[in-house]
């Protein structure tokens, strides 16, 4: 009997596994949502006043806005965004003609800036909610990169608080969902509006950081409230500076509009998050490109005296992969190489010892140490092809940087606690046969010719504003010794370019 028995207890058995197996598998799919749904979610404040809070109406809205509006073409990669956030009626179909250029890009991450206009508080606050929830869905917040941001620099704090009814970011995701789908996390970012230098250090950061698939879009209205024809004057030179990535040219002319213009009450009110865009852009090296201009006036409901601006921008150019780049723990062990050496070596002509087991740092690679106190240069010398370990290199180049420089003193000991270490670290330079292919900002130059030559780096371009001409006359000038002009008149001379990775 036991023997008749034992295959059907062995079937029931595999029976009850299978069921139980299908059991487990539909009530994990029932309760996903349950393990895997954010904690903490920023709701929408102004759904049903400045865009649709019906989910397919609103879907419907923003895709006809998309459809309707002409394809722009685009050269290069959508870097940075500057977009208007009124309500769709007035600012949807300007801000659609960048969201549209979108198409075809992969996106993973997007900063979204703007100025509060409800707050008023020192730096920047970062939303650090786990989800911000809209008609058409949750979009994730990169919570470990708001995290990130806030231990880079103290004017940056973990503040959702500041985020609440606040119209600037919000107004951006429906557009971004319908385009990018859900594939992708944001960063929201809004600026206090009480530091005039927030924005550089906004920006320094970001341009260490920013990877490919990464976007930052700045949603900032323009001119608000002078009469039409003076709003379209006075955003028509906005436009002008920040096409040539003017940011000194906009600055005075956010002050002079305000203190000549009927009504005006402000050129930008997202200036804050435009003078981010554009320091980033001239650290990038991107080209803006300006896609639709319209004021309220120009809409049915629109007041015909008093009009608000609205511009859609784009900045385009390539961030090259991170593959090959140096993390920032990476960038922080040569910073404290470079630190440390300097400290010692200056105080008791000692060269400390270290012992450096990160595989990248030994790497065989070229780099600069420049120097800075108070603002001005103090040293700066590299090594362009190396033949040691790239932590070695930088360790040496900070001693030749602090007290071999031939156009400076030796750094003295009363002013280490005031230098600032900015460290290069360089590609292997490459010949070129055209000097018009040099890109301002983003390549170094070596000029060369028998024994004399001169080299520099790509942040010269960003620090002088110089044209590719007066850069390299100068380097031909400065730094080689030869003449104005021979980059272009002199066969003998001969060209390499470089990139570097910059961090301070």
């Amino acid at each position: 009997m036991k023997l008749k028995k034992q295959p059907i207890l062995i079937i029931s058995g595999i029976v009850l596994v299978v069921l139980l197996t299908l059991l487990v598998v539909l009530l994990s799919r029932k309760y996903m949502w349950f393990f895997t749904s954010p904690k903490t979610i920023h709701s929408m404040s102004f759904d049903g006043q400045f865009y649709p809070a019906e989910k397919s109406e609103l879907k419907r809205v923003v895709a006809n806005y998309l459809e309707t509006t002409v394809q722009p073409k685009i050269a290069g990669e959508i870097k940075i965004m500057i977009v208007p956030h009124a309500g769709y009626d007035y600012s949807a179909s300007v801000a659609a003609s960048a969201y549209k250029s979108l198409a075809g890009q992969k996106i993973k991450r997007v900063y979204l800036i703007g100025n509060s206009h409800r707050n008023y508080f020192s730096g920047l606050a970062v939303d650090n909610n786990e989800a911000w929830e809209t008609p058409l869905g949750l979009v994730r917040v990169d919570t470990k990169k708001a995290e990130e941001l806030a231990e880079a620099t103290k004017i940056i704090k973990l503040d959702s608080s500041s985020h609440r009814e606040d119209h600037v970011l919000e107004v951006q995701l429906p557009f971004l969902q319908v385009v990018l789908g859900s594939d992708f996390k944001i960063v929201p970012l809004l600026f206090g509006n009480s530091s005039d230098q927030d924005y550089q250090t906004l920006g320094e950061i970001l341009a260490q950081q920013l990877e490919p698939g990464d976007l930052v879009v700045i949603s900032s209205d323009m001119s608000h409230y002078p009469p039409p024809a003076l709003a379209q004057k006075i955003d028509q030179q906005t436009l002008d500076l920040i096409i040539k990535l003017d940011l000194t040219g906009l600055i005075e002319h956010s002050q002079a509009a305000l203190d000549s213009t009927q009504g005006e009450e402000t050129i930008l009110c997202g200036l804050e998050g435009v003078k981010t865009a554009l320091f980033l852009a001239k650290k990038l090296n991107l080209s803006a490109q300006i896609l639709n201009y319209q004021n309220s006036g120009d809409f049915l409901l629109g007041d015909k005296k008093r009009v608000v601006g609205y511009g859609a921008i784009i900045f385009t150019g390539n961030i090259q992969s991170s593959e090959d780049s140096l993390n920032r723990e990476e960038q922080t062990i040569l910073l404290n190489i470079a630190q440390e050496t300097i400290n010692n070596y200056i105080t008791n002509r000692v060269i400390p010892s270290f012992d450096i087991k990160d595989e990248r740092l030994k790497a065989i690679q070229g780099a600069f140490v420049t120097l800075h106190r108070k603002g001005e240069l103090r040293g700066c010398i590299g090594e362009i092809v190396a033949d040691q370990p790239l932590w070695q290199v930088v360790q040496a180049m900070a001693i030749k940087a602090a007290a071999q420089d031939s156009r400076f003193s030796p750094v003295a000991v009363n002013e280490l606690t005031d230098l600032e270490y900015e460290i290069s670290v360089l590609s292997p330079p490459q010949k070129i046969t055209d000097w018009r292919q040099i890109k301002l900002g983003r390549d170094g130059v070596i000029i060369q010719k028998g024994l004399k030559g001169g080299v520099f780096l790509p942040q010269v371009a960003l620090e002088t504003s110089w044209s590719l001409e007066e850069f390299l006359n100068q380097l031909c000038v400065q730094k080689a010794g030869l003449e104005a002009g021979c980059y272009q008149n002199d066969p003998g001379v001969e060209i390499s370019v470089f990139q570097a990775q910059v961090f301070k």
